[in-house]
């Protein structure tokens, strides 16, 4: 104990604490430093040691000295002292090994030392916070375990629902299988058309490009014409009023200027043929384009379809991958729960069990209270009765001692007669033999006589 593995608390923080966690009521406010210094008193160790022991074990301090009744013990009433101090003593050594205090001795109870018992205390202190911080951290995990298999359920009842829409989303109706045949097949149909349209728009495309190119280039040399023209224009001008001409050579330019004229009127009439003709053809281009913006919105509204469909599909295997994902975090929990639950089934067996074991140990407790109550008020009857008879046999003692008294007086004084009487007896006896040796002196002088004459 030299080398200890835990603190050695202060005097201040043992009775702090063992006043507010293990003592109650009176034992608590009664309980001081006094108690511990400079001498530990024998019974507030003990009572200390017997709330410790209520408190991990459920032992209460009375069932302490409560003396075993076994078939041939005499006198279990001489027992009763010393039963408590010795099973507290032996519930102490079962239990301080768990604190690494591993030499408690009958001394630490009957004389306790205040560096021993300090030690002793902070072991126990250790313990008990060590025991608190592991019941709080059990008790977290419950709660975790708890809403962890909340969440368990909730993900299981998610799944379900998933796997549900999963099934609505990817199963078509039998009253709508027809239609989505048909709707597939239109769909390829269009997609058919859109192609061969496209192809259609495409070579429309290059050919109105092409009339694009040819109407700029006759504007251009239309437009060159009309300035050509009002140059002739200005330059007759000038020309008129410059030159004064003869009449047939007026004639003439004006003949000449005629058939030009009328060579420029037909050139315009061609070209506004040609420019209506372009006309109708723009016409026609702008139907065509127009038709080719009603395709291309049905082509937009097709790939926006197409989109959404891929979209859908995209979702689906999303919502496939998700489904086999918690399918896969499904059977892992599953695998958990299982396991948990065979956890917490070994340990509803061993609790039920160990209920069973405190059930029966409290009944067999209970029913050896009972008898121990019941021999507990016999012995007290026979206690009493013995206490009766006590008394009587004292009495009888007294009478008995008085009456040996006055033997006693009457046999000191018999006896003291009888040795008179046999100091008399015994002078006599004396006197008697000196007599007799006498009397044989003489008879065997007689007979040496008697001899001598014969």
């Amino acid at each position: 104990m030299c080398e200890n593995t835990f603190p050695v608390c202060s005097m201040d923080a043992i009775v702090n604490f063992y006043r507010t966690e293990i003592l109650t009521g009176q034992e608590a406010k009664h309980f001081t430093k006094s108690d511990l210094t400079p001498v530990p008193k024998p019974e507030s160790v003990q009572t200390l040691y017997m709330r410790v022991l209520h408190l991990l074990y459920r032992f209460r301090p009375e069932c302490h000295s409560m003396v075993p009744l076994l078939e041939n013990i005499q006198y279990p009433a001489y027992h009763e002292g010393a039963t408590g101090i010795m099973s507290v003593y032996a519930r102490m050594l079962q239990f301080l090994p768990m604190c690494l205090v591993y030499d408690f001795s009958l001394n630490d109870l009957l004389a306790p030392k205040k560096q021993r018992t300090l030690t002793i205390l902070s072991a126990i202190m250790n313990f008990l916070r060590f025991r608190k911080e592991r019941m709080e951290l059990i008790l977290e995990k419950q709660a975790k375990f708890r809403a962890d298999m909340d969440r368990l359920q909730a993900y299981t009842r998610g799944n379900i629902e998933a796997e549900k829409k999963i099934e609505m989303l990817t199963t078509i109706p039998p009253e709508q299988q027809a239609e989505a045949d048909e709707l597939a097949a239109a769909l390829s149909e269009l997609q058919a058309t859109t192609m061969h349209e496209y192809q259609e728009v495409n070579a429309k495309n290059n050919s109105i490009a092409e009339w694009k190119a040819n109407i700029a280039e006759k504007t251009q040399k239309l437009a060159q014409v009309k300035v050509d023209v009002s140059h002739l224009k200005e330059d007759i001008g000038k020309l008129k009023s410059q030159i004064v001409e003869s009449p047939e050579e007026l004639k003439s330019q004006m003949e000449k200027m005629r058939e030009n004229i009328k060579i420029i009127k037909s050139n315009i009439e061609e070209t506004d043929e040609h420019a209506v003709e372009l006309q109708n053809m723009v016409q026609g281009v702008n139907d065509t384009e127009a038709e080719i913006q009603l395709m291309y919105s049905l082509l937009q509204d097709l790939e926006s379809s197409m989109n959404n469909a891929k979209q859908r599909q995209e979702e689906q295997q999303e919502l496939k991958a998700q489904y086999e994902k918690k399918q896969k975090e499904l059977k892992n929990l599953c695998v958990e729960e299982g396991q948990l639950k065979r956890a917490l089934g070994i340990k509803l067996d061993k609790e039920c069990k160990q209920n069973i074991s405190r059930q029966k140990l409290r009944e067999m407790k209970e029913q050896h209270f009972q008898d121990v109550l019941g021999q507990c008020n016999q012995i007290h009857q026979k206690r009493e009765e013995m206490a009766d008879k006590i008394q009587e046999i004292s009495r009888e003692t007294q009478q008995l001692k008085a009456k040996i008294k006055s033997l006693r007086d009457v046999c000191s004084k018999e006896t003291q007669k009888a040795q008179a009487l046999y100091d008399t007896l015994s002078t006599s006896m004396d006197e008697l033999h000196k007599r007799i040796e006498m009397r044989m002196m003489e008879l065997k002088l007689n007979l040496n006589k008697m001899s001598t004459k014969f």
